[in-house]
Formats: structure tokens, sequence, C-alpha cells
């Protein structure tokens, strides 16, 4: 019986050497840590040191998320990784109209800089890598973050971590952005310059492709937008007047890890091949650390299920397992009941065992790349590129991936995939364990974590408290600054920072940008 990949590609019974086709060992293989980065960045991968176990966190307060992070430190997870709630990222404060009933709800609540003080009270940032997930205001909750360091005495040179600050996919599947394109990209451009000057050890962008595969991306999709989208993102710090070679070596990625192992394994493979390629052959970057695609990985929050939660514990070892055999240099392997709800810790240290017996209990780190040259793996990779570099070449014909996703090319793509899924679960053509097949009468009871809604009066009663306080005319004379520069062409992140350390929040910082960028819409074209 013939079965279809994730990216409805036929896959074969049975592989041979012949149908890996157009493989020259010695220019698309090689060797680890060597172009084009097939079998892995780095020479020696996980031998000395496994991948960084990242476990997403965020909730509620800063002060309840702090609690979080300082158990998961306890547990052994060697970096944070920073949730925040939606009006955080969308630029409103916790007191805002729209914030309502929002707040604290999928991530923690960032208003200003003293948030950022209780959110990581107690934790040295000279001694933990922090990546936070935040892309229009990226730029603000960096600053943020640096000024905190700042206070504990620690230089930006010594603290490293990510942001997201991926704005392109929230236009295509995620939806918080806040301005328009082209401000968005100099947001961005200007993250990259100001870091290479302040912060050289933080990696600038993390060009994600997760949420597109969360709305229905097929593999091939996933990696054929991102890498659109990071093309765009090159172009931009180019024309802005950066040299690839300064600011590329700190560009990432983030992808997903689907239980499809064989093809998730193959797509990290393709990507980094493709990625090579671009950097090299298109951009003319000559410094290796340029070339590599670097990625986090986290395992795919829309296949866990709220029917029968605790099979998602295989589904995420699964998972994990794919993104480990690919390559990834970090992981965020999800709790089985975030199906339902915010994990509870219990669930959360568990994901995070799952990835400590991977990495201590197994012989995955013992050898480098362990699937290269199987017929299958080496097939589907050189499928799943193939397929990648044509869509891709779709964006570039519509005139690049701001043009395609004005017109609406990207979203109309992803939304086809979704559909062509849905419907062969709908068919039980695709099993889902305990939703279509295998289902049990009734589930036992689950305590799900909840969180207090008390937390958005608190946070409002906050900043008034904060806005009383504080030097209000200085506060003022920033967001005038802020005004200024955004009709200017300095970079922006130096009165950016300049107005959060005069505590200035989060949502008036934004206010002021929208003032002069005004905000997106999205065409009427779906």
């Amino acid at each position: 019986m013939s079965r279809s990949s994730e990216s409805d590609t036929p896959i074969e019974s049975v592989y041979r050497p012949k149908d890996v086709q157009n493989l020259d060992p010695d220019v698309d293989l090689g060797e680890p840590g060597e172009f084009p980065f097939t079998r892995g960045v780095y020479p020696t991968m996980y031998l000395t040191k496994p991948w960084t176990m990242r476990q997403y966190a965020g909730f509620s307060t800063a002060e309840e998320s702090n609690r979080r992070y300082h158990q998961l430190i306890e547990a052994g997870t060697t970096g944070l990784s920073v949730a925040f709630d939606l009006p955080t990222q969308m630029g409103f404060d916790s007191d805002a109209p729209q914030a309502r009933g929002e707040v604290g709800k999928v991530g923690v609540a960032i208003d200003s800089l003293e948030d950022m003080r209780l959110l990581l009270d107690g934790i040295r940032l000279d001694q933990v890598s922090t990546s936070m997930t935040i892309n229009a205001p990226a730029a603000l909750l960096l600053l943020l973050y640096q000024l905190v360091a700042e206070e504990q005495g620690i230089g930006g040179a010594a603290i490293s971590g990510t942001i997201q600050n991926d704005i392109l996919k929230e236009y295509i599947a995620r939806g918080t952005y806040i301005f328009p394109p082209q401000p968005s990209l100099r947001l961005v451009s200007d993250t990259f310059a100001y870091c290479r000057k302040e912060i050289p050890r933080w990696n600038t962008i993390s060009i994600s492709g997760y949420h597109m595969a969360e709305a229905g991306a097929s593999p091939v999709q996933e990696i054929a937008f991102t890498l659109a989208n990071a093309r765009e993102y090159v172009r931009a710090a180019i024309q802005s007047g950066l040299a690839v070679d300064e600011f590329a070596p700190r560009l990432s990625f983030f992808f997903v890890a689907r239980t499809t192992l064989l093809e998730e394994v193959a797509k990290f493979r393709a990507a980094r091949r493709i990625w090579a390629h671009i950097m090299r052959d298109e951009f003319g970057a000559r410094d290796p650390r340029s070339q590599m695609l670097r990625f986090h990985t986290q395992t795919v929050g829309v296949q866990l299920t709220a029917q029968q939660p605790e099979v998602n514990l295989a589904r995420v070892t699964l998972q994990a397992l794919a993104a480990v055999l690919g390559g990834t240099q970090s992981l965020h392997t999800n709790a089985y009941d975030e199906a339902i709800a915010l994990p509870t810790q219990k669930a959360a240290t568990l994901a995070l065992r799952t990835q400590q017996v991977l990495a201590f209990e197994t012989d995955l780190t013992a050898t480098v790349d362990p699937l290269a040259g199987s017929y299958a793996i080496e097939s589907l990779t050189g499928d799943i590129e193939e397929q990648a570099r044509d869509l891709m070449a779709k964006v570039a014909d519509l005139g690049g991936a701001v043009a395609a996703i004005e017109q609406g090319f990207q979203k109309a793509e992803i939304e086809r995939s979704a559909y062509r899924i849905a419907r062969q679960i709908d068919a039980g053509e695709r099993i889902v364990v305990g939703v279509n097949a295998f289902t049990s009468p009734a589930d036992e009871p689950y305590q799900p974590l909840r969180v207090d809604p008390a937390i958005e009066r608190a946070q409002a009663a906050r900043l008034a408290e904060l806005r009383e306080r504080r030097d209000g005319v200085r506060t003022r004379r920033c967001l005038d600054e802020v005004r200024r520069a955004a009709s200017a062409d300095g970079n922006m992140l130096y009165p950016l920072r300049d107005a959060l350390r005069a505590l200035a929040t989060v949502g008036e910082v934004c206010d002021a940008l929208r003032d002069v960028w005004g905000i997106y819409k999205p065409p009427d074209v779906y």
C-alpha cells in the first residue's frame, strides 16, 4: 500500500541506491561542519555537549514566571525561553482596553523595566542563555533585558540569547503584527546593527517556520517560506548598509518537529543545504558561520490531543527524536497537557526529562549524523530540497516575500495544505490515536493550570503606581524623541533604550511608533 508524506509526495515502499538522485557525495553530502552542512553545522555535533535544552515558559505575572524559571533551572534546563502574553506581543499595556481578558493568559505580562526586573530576579544573565518569543516589539524586550543585565553589572558583551524578531511570518500565519512591513523591516535591520556593536553574542533573529507549520504548512512549505523570508531579511540588512558577514553569523532559525520522523530529519538536512548555497552563491557570504543554518526546534503543538493526553508523551518523544537526528542546536519539548491548558509543573518537568533521557540514556550522542547515507533519508532530502526550491522560486517570481505576502500567496498555500490534512483526518485516511481511532469511552478528570483573572487588575494597579512615581517630564521627552527618530534615518534602538530606561512602558513606546508609522491592515485578498 502506497503512502504519502506530510508534503503530499509519495513514500516508496523500499529505497535503493538508484533512488538517491543527483547526489554528489563530495559536494552535496560532505562532512559534518563543512559546506553545505547537510550533515550538521558543527564537526562534532553532540559528541562533547548535547543540544541546549530550552524549555518555553511564561504565564501570569513576572513573579509567577520567575518561580517557574527557577524550577526549570533546578530541574536541569540549560536555557530559558520566555513566552509573552498577547497584549505584550501586540504592544499594548495590561491596562489598555485591547488587553482586556488576555493579560497573563498565553504568556507573561511585561509592561515596563520593573516587570523585567521581577521576571529575571535571582538569575545571573551572564550565566544563562535566554530566548524570547517576541516579534513586533522584539527590540523593546531585548533592550529591557539588556537594561536589567546592566543593573546586575553585566555588560552587553557578556549576555547571550535570541529574540524571534521575525515579523514577516506574522503577516503570513500568526497575526501579532503592529506596524506595516517596511518600518517593521527597519526595526529588524536596526536590531542587527545595534547588536553587532552593543550585544555581539546575541542572535538577532530566529526566522520561524514553526508558526506556519502550526497553521497547517507542510514540511516543504515550512522551509520554503521560512527561507524566502530569510532572504528578505538579508536583503534589507544589506540595503541598510551592513556587510553580509557582519550580521549573518547571528541569524538563527526556528522549526517544528512532527511525528513523521523520516521526513522531518530530511527536512532539516534539506534546509541546511539550501541555505548554505543561498548565502554563498547569492549573497557572497565568505564566513562559514554566515552559511550555517543554526536552528531551534519545538515539538509540534498542533499534533497534541486533549483526548488521552498521556499519549502525547509518546508523540513528543518521537518529535524530539526527529529534531535530534536532524541536528538541532536547541530543543523545547511540549508538555503532554498543553492541548488542554498551560502546562502544570509536573508536565513541564516530564517534558524536560524526555530530552534528558534522549541525551544521556541513548547512544544518539555517540556519533555524528547517525542517519547519513540512509537511502530513504537521502532520497527524501533530495525530494524536499527540489520542491522547496520550486516553491521559493514562485515567491521570488511574485517579487519576494513581502510582495507575496501582500498578494496573500503564502497564506493561501498554507490554508490549502491545512484543509487537505483536515479532510484526511475527517475521512479516517490519517489516523490520530485517541481522536479518530483507538478511542476510549471517557478520559479521567484532569485539573489544568488556571491563570487568576485578578492579575489583570494587579498589573493595572502596578502601571498606575509606576506612572505616578516616575519622572513624567523625562518620560514624555524620551517618547517625543522616539517619534522624531521614527521619522528620521538613524538607528531606532538608542532612543527606544532611553525611553525604556526612563520607565516608559512597552505600550507607550509602541503608541509613539504607531503615531508615525501607523498600523498594518491586511489586504482583503483572501
